[in-house]
């Protein structure tokens, strides 16, 4: 069999006994009963941890620096509740794409007995992951932060403190598009207010001195400009990543198609869920993915 690039990534073997399944070891069968998913990855707890401070800094910002002291009572509770509504989404995307698992496959599962139980047809390559010891499905990549294979792994993101898999794919998009529209919120708000403090006595403007509320109203400007940026790039990337069928990884190793094409729509429902439904932009509702078999191997 010829080897093509592709498969020097991987550790390719045909018959059980060359995978060397004496040396892995399987985990305890309760060992994953119960527990959380979370990264235990010093780098991407600061980096979750800045993303909270820098929204609950916004709404601050928001409310306590615009809102409250505007004379305009409609205009502040609409803008209030509005933000604080995407605020909250925001959050609450990032709360599950970081706890969920996005699509880990069963660590030091290359045992002789696994192995069998696959009953492979003549031919049939199965991946063998060398770090966790693993049997790799089809489009399955290791992590070296969360130390595990991931189904459809796009990339691991320090900014949810987790791989964007299969799994939580769904949570990550949400996350970036309601990032993008609080800081898109945000910015017209501070122009509004940046008018109105010009026309006004700045000493009325706000409740706190001018020379803090121009400081506070800077600061929250370049904030939402570079995350409206990043953010926005993000959810683009993403929703083509999505439609096209073609992780992050793949898109940069070039890896060779080895999956079927489907419609754009189809794969927007296999990471949304299906029907099409409100529940698609809700951080709360989990996804329907069906129930495919994640050791399809291709010869």
């Amino acid at each position: 069999m010829m080897i093509t690039p592709i498969h020097r990534f991987r550790d390719i073997e045909r018959k059980p006994e060359y995978l060397q399944p004496d040396k892995c070891v399987p985990p305890p069968s309760n060992s994953s009963l119960g527990t959380m998913w979370f990264i235990r990855d010093g780098c991407g707890i600061a980096c979750a941890v800045v993303t909270w401070m820098l929204v609950f800094y916004a709404d601050f910002v928001v409310l306590l620096v615009m809102l409250v002291p505007s004379r305009d009572y409609i205009y502040s509770m609409i803008n209030g509740i509005l933000f604080n509504i995407l605020a909250f989404l925001a959050l609450a995307s990032h709360f599950r794409a970081m706890l969920t698992d996005p699509g880990a496959v069963p660590k030091g599962n290359a045992t002789k007995e696994f192995i069998e139980s696959l009953q492979l047809k003549p031919g049939q390559v199965v991946y063998k992951c060398p770090k966790c010891c693993s049997i790799k499905p089809d489009r399955a990549h290791h992590c070296s932060v969360c130390k595990r294979c991931i189904r459809k792994m796009d990339h691991h993101c320090p900014w949810v403190n987790n791989c964007v898999g299969e799994n939580n794919q769904k949570y990550f998009v949400l996350f970036t598009m309601y990032i993008a529209l609080i800081s898109m919120h945000a910015l017209i708000m501070v122009g509004f207010h940046f008018l109105y403090c010009f026309e006004e006595d700045w000493t009325k403007c706000s409740s706190f001195s001018p020379p803090t509320t121009v400081i506070l109203l800077i600061l929250l400007c370049f904030e939402a400009l570079l995350f409206l940026i990043f953010t926005s790039v993000m959810f683009g990337t993403q929703v083509h990543s999505i439609c096209t069928d073609e992780t992050g990884i793949e898109q940069l190793k070039k890896e060779e198609r080895r999956w079927a094409k489907k419609t754009k729509w189809m794969n927007m429902k296999a990471v949304f869920g299906h029907p099409f439904s409100i529940a698609w932009l809700s951080p709360f509702a989990t996804p329907d993915q069906g129930k495919a078999d994640p050791y399809q191997y291709v010869v």
